[in-house]
């Protein structure tokens, strides 16, 4: 599933072609993703102007003004192999990788033209996304926001985590993915910053102290940092929107690296993998403790 930087690098690939046009025309494919689409989607989007994209956590946020002049946020979850993709007068793909782009016919469930002559579609495989159509007053009440945690791009609270965490008695992995800790957090980021800041992903959230949290804290900003800049990481169908690769994958240090030794020069330990809550986690026997 997209994590945090994959919905960030989403959001940068589209905000040049969207902010500040106008929707000429949008159609849907077909009458749902994983939930049936917002009643009256296409009419009350057709020749409403978008102005500006924003993302919370996971969730792409395209901020709205309609032609009847109501302000609406259109609300997207990309679910497993959801993708938008950017096309330049209905023709070729904008973006240096236009030839890894799939055959335009496949999965594509949403269909935008912008009056720019840009046309943007959505394609979901497996349907697993989904898009919401709420007025702007009612996003902090969204039901997946109300309870959400702050965002891990910037300075991360340690006091107020430390406050968080020290209820859980879980594995200090399931709660860094449980998102009222932290908003956006997923299993891949999750695992890399615990072997940055040297944590077992098995240790206790309640016994990990305030030194140790400083520097998971900090792993866990630099590790989504990096991984945004490097435009996130493709694993199975995730594309940024011009259709160019992510390449943070090719950094990782423990996910998906079983059995292999330590990136560490001075670890030698062997990368092991155990199943907590139904995900795999990734992690160096030897110098996370």
């Amino acid at each position: 599933m997209p994590e945090l930087p994959e919905v960030e690098t989403v959001r940068r690939g589209l905000a040049p072609h969207m902010e500040g046009r106008v929707i000429n025309y949008i159609a849907l494919r077909r009458a749902n993703l994983r939930y049936p689409f917002p009643e009256g989607f296409e009419r009350r989007l057709n020749g409403a102007k978008i102005t500006h994209l924003s993302r919370r956590a996971k969730y792409l946020l395209c901020h709205i003004k309609t032609a009847g002049n109501q302000d609406l946020v259109w609300i997207t979850h990309l679910g497993m192999t959801g993708r938008f993709t950017v096309y330049n007068d209905g023709a070729d793909t904008i973006g240096r990788f236009h030839n890894q782009i799939e055959p335009r016919a496949t999965h594509e469930h949403v269909v935008l033209a912008l009056d720019s002559q840009v046309e943007i579609t959505y394609c979901d495989s497996r349907r697993f996304g989904f898009m919401h159509l709420i007025p702007e007053a009612e996003l902090p009440q969204y039901p997946a926001f109300v309870a959400m945690g702050p965002e891990p791009t910037s300075a991360i609270d340690v006091d107020a985590l430390s406050k968080r965490l020290k209820a859980r008695r879980s594995p200090i992995k399931a709660a860094l993915l449980d998102q009222s800790v932290l908003a956006g957090l997923g299993n891949i980021y999750v695992c890399e910053a615990l072997f940055r800041a040297g944590i077992s992903p098995k240790t206790s959230a309640d016994r990990i102290g305030k030194q140790r949290l400083v520097r998971l804290s900090a792993a866990i900003e630099a590790v989504i940092s990096e991984a945004i800049s490097a435009g996130g990481s493709t694993l199975r169908d995730f594309r940024a929107s011009d259709g160019e690769l992510g390449y943070f994958q090719h950094q990782f240090d423990v996910y998906d690296r079983t059995n292999e030794v330590c990136s560490r020069p001075d670890c030698q330990g062997i990368i092991k993998r155990i199943v907590q809550s139904g995900r795999s986690s990734f992690y160096c026997g030897k110098c996370q403790r």
